[in-house]
């Protein structure tokens, strides 16, 4: 996994886009981050672990490629501004659902 500035995630994450278009998939993933590295001990020795700030981490992977940048509180407004108009501008190759009319649904019922 490739720890990127935001930035650079962004654009990568643009060539992800890009790439899977035709084919593929782009799974991202959002979770709260407090900087820690190593895994939390269940027992024993609890280290009293203060994080500075909230921060937030962004993974995306297209089964191939995994990039993932951290987000501080203090960047998250300028962040998701360009994350969301990304996201406007990508996601458009989306497939529609069928939806079935409700007589062939009221039909499958009975």
């Amino acid at each position: 996994m490739v720890l990127l500035e935001s930035e650079q995630f962004l654009t990568e994450l643009t060539r992800l886009f890009q790439k899977c278009r035709t084919s593929g998939s782009v799974f991202i993933t959002l979770k709260k981050y407090d900087g820690r590295t190593k895994p939390v001990p269940r027992k024993g020795h609890v280290e009293s672990f203060e994080p500075a700030d909230n921060k937030c981490l962004l993974r995306a992977t297209d089964g191939k490629k995994k990039i993932s940048t951290v987000v501080s509180s203090k960047e998250v407004n300028k962040f998701q501004m360009a994350y969301s108009n990304l996201l406007r501008a990508n996601m458009d190759g989306l497939k529609k659902k069928d939806k079935k009319s409700k007589a062939k649904k009221s039909k499958a019922t009975q």
